[in-house]
């Protein structure tokens, strides 16, 4: 597909302001538009009270069974990583226990002060034991009394805020003993969202969203209006699958510029593999 035909298609349904923004505009007008961004811009995540960078750095693409391609960098060439994007402003750390990238997160937060950056990270327990050996767990295996976020990772069912109460119970009263400081889900079915979106006990949401509907819960327009719905009630909204888990590697300054656009993410996680690939997004991203 022609680059024009690219974004002439994910352009159709996703809201006026994409719709009208042209690409091919000089650089000069197209400043006219949007403010200046930058990926170490901080951020406020909803109603959290969380402040944190506009990029998070994720640890898991392509995770599962306690590996991902970040972790396979070793604990020194991924804390490595964390910390070069630190040093470039970026503030909000990705994890996941089925990343298995506590151990490397751990390794960057002994270098640097434990107030200054975000860490959220995500449990597949869906039983009240489980979640609170998790969070035990999680802590021990950070090196940190608390945690920024704790999300429900993966849901996919409907009625998971009935199903899984008794897990939303430990987690609220997690916060409320000050061992974690907010809590929500990523979704992986457009029930599931509605579901998220509905809920007021989610705080944090963790939505895929590109221009190509990759690794989505529905087309972009659909989720969109969901995305909507929970920033209007004061959710913290976070965008992950922004290059559609690499389906836009080659696309990535017109994914960048949709996710931008939306006016709905506060913030978005991506995953390099290189310090090189990371501090090439960073300008992407300026440039966007």
């Amino acid at each position: 597909m022609k680059r024009r035909e690219f974004i002439s298609k994910t352009a159709t349904g996703v809201g006026a302001a994409w719709m009208g923004f042209n690409f091919d505009r000089p650089r000069t007008a197209m400043s006219q538009l949007v403010a200046k961004i930058s990926a170490s811009d901080t951020v406020m995540l909803g109603t959290t009270g969380i402040q944190t960078s506009r990029l998070a750095m994720g640890t898991g693409t392509v995770g599962v069974g306690h590996h991902s391609h970040q972790t396979s960098l070793g604990i020194d060439g991924l804390s490595n990583l964390l910390l070069n994007g630190y040093n470039h402003g970026l503030r909000f750390f990705d994890a996941a226990d089925s990343y298995g990238s506590h151990p490397h997160v751990a390794a960057a937060l002994k270098q640097v002060a434990r107030d200054k950056v975000t860490v959220l990270t995500k449990s597949w327990a869906r039983d009240p034991g489980e979640m609170r050996a998790d969070i035990d767990r999680f802590r021990k295996e950070l090196g940190t009394d608390y945690i920024d976020i704790l999300l429900m990772h993966c849901l996919t069912e409907g009625d998971w805020t009935d199903r899984y109460r008794g897990v939303m119970e430990v987690l609220s009263e997690a916060k409320h003993k000050g061992v974690i400081r907010a809590h929500g889900c990523s979704c992986h079915s457009l029930e599931a969202l509605r579901a998220a979106a509905k809920s007021p006990w989610v705080e944090v949401d963790l939505a895929r969203i590109n221009p190509i509907q990759s690794n989505m819960d529905a087309d972009p327009a659909t989720v969109i209006s969901l995305l909507k719905e929970m920033k209007a009630a004061g959710k913290a909204v976070v965008g992950m699958k922004i290059l559609g888990a690499g389906d836009l590697r080659h696309r990535q300054d017109d994914a960048l510029r949709f996710a931008l656009s939306l006016g709905v993410l506060d913030a978005f996680t991506i995953g390099a593999e290189s310090k090189a690939e990371q501090e090439d997004l960073i300008r992407r991203i300026a440039t966007a």
